[in-house]
């Protein structure tokens, strides 16, 4: 069955290139069952490769179709191969996690081939401690990011006793990922504040009918209000205070023309210590995210030599239950948005930047919760325009970069799960650096951590695993500033 893409879908390809990998990816590592044997890696790889009938999903391949005037189309791949989507690797020696974040490195760089389907998955052993990885990369045309943390994490099971369980891959895993996303969305409507996510599912930034847009401008009678909302965001922008539009970011070293190459570093923390932080003064876990990142940053630019003077901005998508969004409609769900954060990376102390991002965070929700569901799409893909149409056009260097960075928290599983008897230890995110944003940092939760995946062009971001030591720097100087119990 041929089917069209949306813009959103159709805009990643046309953005795409040698330099710019439009794909997301994530790292998994698993514990072996007590008592597997020394065929337990193939057996899991063949049990990956072999699965018994395909998710048609993952049969999809693009093409520009001439009889509809060179509009992008799905169409299956007949020819599918699947020795060639899932891959069996092993690590140098000595098969430290280092050398396992440097071959992610390397797979995250080469793009998908756009004649077969738009995904891989790589089973790899080889570590030092006996685990085993699996790091698995799809189009971002085919999937967003966090559809794909939700599907590699769906097929999974809390039992770890279950055997039989096939790939995210498998046809069979539908049901199962359902069932789980069924139960995330009643976790959430249960008292999870949303924060920092992209959604379930909601409408991406680009995607945006004619209707929606005269909405969020106020041409028709269902954006009611909307002018004075959209005034009071331009002129925040105009002014230098960022809510959901920036017009004013610094240049820094990372908004510059990047290469294809990629360098990935990942840790992760535990939820409750950052958590002890947002409690003794006043913010949210979200805002001890974001002040880590802006310690890291402010840290790792000074060294360099690159620290601008003033605040670096960066995009942060957010998820607004409908209740929060005065105008929005009954029927529940989430009003996805991106705020325009000031990481306050000017500020010497680490309880300063931390008020300073609160303030601007809760600010930005403020504004986007005055508006209805519609108006937040449409608000956040006008803040977000120029960094998409900049690469796309090639007008790095003439176009101000309206942000720095995009620094991503996406809530995850927070029960321990287990793949056919295998633990899963660590769960991690890997994005999508463009032209004029060579960094991007993704968080996702899982199991009472959280886990970061800083995703960085290996020439325009070098050292970047240096921003994982300035990251737990700044975890100490924060509890340090709120007074902490036992902080150093």
């Amino acid at each position: 069955m041929v089917l069209p893409l949306d813009p959103t879908a159709s805009a990643f390809l046309f953005a795409e290139n040698r330099h710019m990998p439009m794909h997301v990816g994530a790292l998994q590592l698993f514990e072996r069952p007590e008592g597997a044997g020394d065929d337990f890696v193939r057996r899991l790889y063949e049990d990956a490769r072999d699965v018994s009938e395909l998710n048609p999903l993952f049969l999809r391949r693009p093409r520009r179709s001439k009889r509809l005037g060179g509009q992008w189309i799905w169409e299956p791949d007949d020819q599918y191969d699947p020795e060639h989507h899932v891959r069996h690797s092993a690590l140098p020696q000595p098969g430290r996690i280092r050398e396992l974040l440097e071959l992610c490195g390397r797979l995250h760089s080469t793009r998908l081939a756009r004649e077969r389907p738009l995904w891989e998955a790589h089973v790899i052993e080889g570590l030092d401690d006996g685990r085993v990885a699996l790091y698995t990369k799809v189009h971002h045309s085919l999937m967003d990011g966090i559809s794909a943390v939700r599907l590699i994490g769906g097929v999974l099971s809390e039992d770890p006793a279950e055997r039989g369980m096939e790939a995210a891959w498998a046809a069979s895993s539908l049901a199962r990922i359902e069932a789980r996303r069924a139960a995330a969305r009643d976790d959430a409507d249960d008292g999870s504040d949303g924060e920092g996510s992209d959604g379930d599912g909601g409408r991406g930034l680009l995607d945006l009918p004619v209707s929606v847009v005269r909405s969020a401008l106020g041409i028709s009678a269902e954006a009611a209000g909307m002018p004075a909302a959209l005034l009071r965001t331009l002129t925040k922008g105009v002014l230098d205070q960022t809510s959901s539009i920036s017009l004013h970011a610094p240049r820094t070293m990372f908004n510059a023309e990047i290469t294809g190459a990629r360098r990935f570093a990942a840790e992760d923390w535990p939820v409750e210590r950052l958590k002890a932080v947002a409690h003794a003064s006043g913010t949210t876990l979200n805002d001890v995210v974001l002040a880590m990142c802006s310690g890291a940053m402010r840290t790792y630019l000074n060294d360099l030599g690159e620290l601008p003077d003033s605040s670096l901005v960066a995009m942060v998508p957010v998820g607004l239950k409908a209740k929060q969004s005065h105008l929005a409609s009954g029927d529940g769900g989430n009003a996805v948005g991106a705020v325009m954060v000031r990481l306050a990376t000017d500020l010497d102390d680490a309880g300063d930047r931390l008020s300073t991002i609160h303030a601007s965070m809760q600010d930005g929700k403020d504004a986007l919760a005055s508006m209805t569901p519609a108006q937040i799409v449409a608000m956040s893909a006008l803040g977000q325009t120029p960094a998409i149409l900049t690469p796309m056009l090639k007008l790095q260097g003439v176009v101000r970069p309206p942000y720095n960075l995009i620094i991503s928290n996406v809530p995850g599983p927070r029960d321990t799960l287990y793949w056919n008897g295998a633990r899963l230890t660590g769960s991690y995110p890997l994005s999508i650096p463009i032209n004029g944003m060579a960094l991007n940092i993704t968080c996702t939760s899982y199991d009472g951590n959280l886990a970061f995946g800083l995703t960085g062009c290996r020439r325009t971001v070098p050292h970047l695993q240096r921003l994982l030591v300035h990251l737990e720097d700044e975890v100490a100087a924060l509890e340090k500033a709120v007074g902490v119990p036992g902080a150093a």
